[in-house]
């Protein structure tokens, strides 16, 4: 489904350091199940104060395994203080690349071994969950100095971005002005009108369908071809668009991503940001 290069394919597929350290000195965990990503990291310090081991448990896609694996192998050695300036985008250059959609993996990456550092400061056997700042994305539970965090160390400055890189924005969409007035204010655009998007306002309801089937046709479909799928318009009901996978992507044990990170994300694009896309159960 998603163009990954052969590094990424490579700790993906082989990946070092799995599984979960005995008695370690930090213990960091970041996501949830409920929303799809989770990962547990683990460590051990040498007599000289430096990651002697450090191992990881995800549950997530290929990204967040080749993301967790290729930290691991950055971080041994490290003092904390080291390990503690890498960034995401650390990652995924080590990686050669990530696809844009999948960028919150390198972040989870990134903020489990923050936690874990930050558990081993303040208390051992206590797995860290920092909440600083307001909670913004309440379908993700993501704070506004968690976006400002991923807006300034990676240069964004679209809402798309901030959910490609956060997941904020990614659920219901009610925070995506909220997102937006992040944006505005880090970036000095406070006079920016929040609405930049380049489809209507206000869209007739046939509008609206003759746009998602043109965007489903130019933007969705051929990305979906390129793997042996397809994908078909059923119904839309208000905000709500139902779809159905064929041929490969019906079987693909990805497809919960590729309705989140493509078809939505897409149609929020260019139809209306309040767009939620499920797939037709059989």
């Amino acid at each position: 489904m998603w163009d990954y290069n052969p590094k990424v394919m490579e700790y993906f597929l082989y990946p070092k350091n799995v599984g979960e350290i005995e008695n370690p000195d930090g213990v960091g965990e970041e996501g949830s199940l409920a929303c799809g990503d989770m990962l547990k990291l683990t460590f051990k310090l040498d007599k000289d104060g430096r990651i002697a081991d450090v191992k990881f448990k995800t549950f997530g896609c290929a990204s967040a395994i080749a993301s967790s694996s290729v930290m691991t192998e950055m971080v041994k050695g490290l003092t904390l203080d080291e390990a503690e300036k890498i960034t995401n985008k650390d990652i995924v250059d080590k990686l050669g690349g990530l696809p844009e959609q999948k960028m919150h993996c390198s972040v989870m990456g990134m903020e489990a071994l923050h936690a874990a550092i930050a558990n081993y400061r303040t208390g051992k056997g206590k797995p860290t969950k920092k909440a600083e700042g307001k909670i913004v994305c309440t379908c993700f539970g993501v704070t506004d100095k968690e976006i400002e965090k991923v807006i300034i160390e990676n240069d964004i400055d679209t809402v798309e971005q901030v959910t490609n890189y956060c997941k904020a924005g990614g659920g219901c969409g009610s925070c995506r002005g909220e997102i937006q007035q992040i944006i505005d204010r880090i970036c000095g655009k406070k006079d920016k009108v929040t609405e930049t998007h380049t489809h209507p306002k206000k869209l007739t309801n046939l509008q609206k369908i003759q746009l998602i089937q043109r965007t489903i046709a130019e933007q969705v479909r051929p990305l979906l071809k390129t793997h042996g799928g397809d994908i078909d318009l059923i119904d839309v009901e208000g905000s709500k668009v139902i779809v159905a996978f064929r041929g490969m992507c019906s079987q693909c044990p990805t497809a919960e991503f590729t309705i989140k990170d493509v078809v939505e994300a897409r149609l929020r694009e260019f139809v209306s940001e309040d767009i939620i896309v499920e797939e037709q159960i059989v």
